[in-house]
């Protein structure tokens, strides 16, 4: 790609060196916390909020929670640590059909990374930046290692192939190499985790600018405010027909708005007041979560919350990674190298990212996330 305005043209089996951009990351702050959720920061805040409150059922609790090595599975060849004060956690959300998730699809025996978030906390843990991933973008993926077995680099494959080739550990490696940023902890949540979730809270409040009818993800509102149940919560992040131009860009709008809904939610319900519902939210969290083994303990979690309890809804820069439709193909979508580079040099200095990042791209450009207040 000879940039942003593809003055080459595309072609079967063309390569695109993507993003590949050095940088050096910081070194893990002494304490290390809080984030997000299948579509964002909302699941674990109510995680953490879950287990913190809850340590006389710290075993049962602790029992629940799975843990990866990333450390193990992709060795010394990462982006250098940046003692800058920052975090960067890998947020994922997977579109398994096994078990309780069948529902959702036929189970193909494979998981995809539906969606992708890249929390970046600042230093002082009062403000954060979110870039989300776009499942559907081409991009350069590294050689990757899934039981046992090498898959070979693909000089072009959809973003969200990462996670099917090695599991979490290839979805940050690719996140990697495409930011030259190392991320420090990384989270996935499941679909029928996130939906008993948002049953245990009570539902999330939102208001609809406009009618959204979308069977395919179970979900029929009129315009007016709603009280989501989990069903209808995990039909809003998932939609892609119900708005817009039916793309995953419409989709990653409507994420983000309802991840600032339902972290005013969680700020606005007193957890601890309710024991029952303290502990219906942190089992329910916990067994939905996988995070990097450095976080799979509530202890770890728990301290991983009470440094980021002051970044709310108000303070959290949503943005999604600049983007291109592919003219050979209108259902996937190309970065924006030079736009991208100004997002990752930005967080890599622990800076905001620049208006002119975003600006032209695709995903700027769509209003799917104004139809949720």
């Amino acid at each position: 790609m000879a940039d942003d305005q593809h003055s080459t043209p595309v072609t079967p089996g063309r390569h695109r060196a993507r993003g590949g951009t050095g940088g050096r990351r910081r070194k893990r702050p002494s304490t290390r916390r809080r984030a997000t959720h299948i579509t964002v920061w909302s699941v674990a805040s109510v995680l953490i909020l879950g287990g913190a409150g809850a340590g006389y059922l710290y075993y049962k609790l602790n029992g629940n929670l799975t843990g990866v090595d990333v450390n193990a599975a992709l060795g010394a060849d990462r982006p250098k640590n940046v003692d800058n004060g920052s975090m960067d956690i890998l947020v994922l959300g997977s579109d398994s059909r096994a078990g309780k998730n069948a529902k959702y699809g036929k189970d193909e025996g494979t998981s995809r990374s539906d969606t992708a978030m890249i929390v970046h906390v600042y230093k002082g843990r009062k403000k954060a930046s979110v870039v989300s991933i776009p499942r559907d973008t081409l991009i350069k993926r590294p050689s990757c290692e899934k039981d046992g077995k090498e898959s070979p680099a693909v000089q072009e494959a959809m973003f969200n192939s990462a996670y099917e080739a090695g599991g979490p550990a290839c979805t940050i490696k690719t996140v990697e190499d495409m930011s030259g940023i190392r991320m420090d902890h990384f989270l996935e949540v499941d679909f029928s985790g996130f939906q008993q979730l948002i049953d245990d809270l009570g539902g999330v409040d939102i208001t609809t600018t406009e009618p959204i009818h979308d069977p395919k993800s179970h979900l029929d509102l009129e315009p007016g405010p709603h009280t989501l149940n989990g069903e209808q919560s995990l039909g809003l992040v998932r939609t892609r027909h119900g708005v817009g131009d039916g793309s995953d860009l419409g989709r990653i709008k409507l994420q983000q708005a309802f991840v600032k809904a339902l972290l005013d939610q969680i700020k606005s319900v007193n957890l601890f007041g309710n024991p029952k519902k303290l502990y219906d939210l942190a089992n329910t969290s916990t067994k939905a979560l996988t995070t990097d083994s450095e976080l799979a303990s509530v202890n770890k979690l728990s301290g991983f919350a009470k440094s980021l309890q002051g970044i709310g809804s108000g303070n959290m820069k949503m943005t999604t990674l600049p983007v291109q439709y592919d003219p050979n193909d209108p259902a996937r979508v190309l970065p924006m190298e030079s736009k991208t580079k100004l997002i990752w040099k930005a967080l890599r200095a622990d800076q905001p990212i620049p208006k002119a990042a975003t600006k032209g791209s695709a995903g700027d450009a769509n209003d799917a996330g104004n139809v949720v207040k």
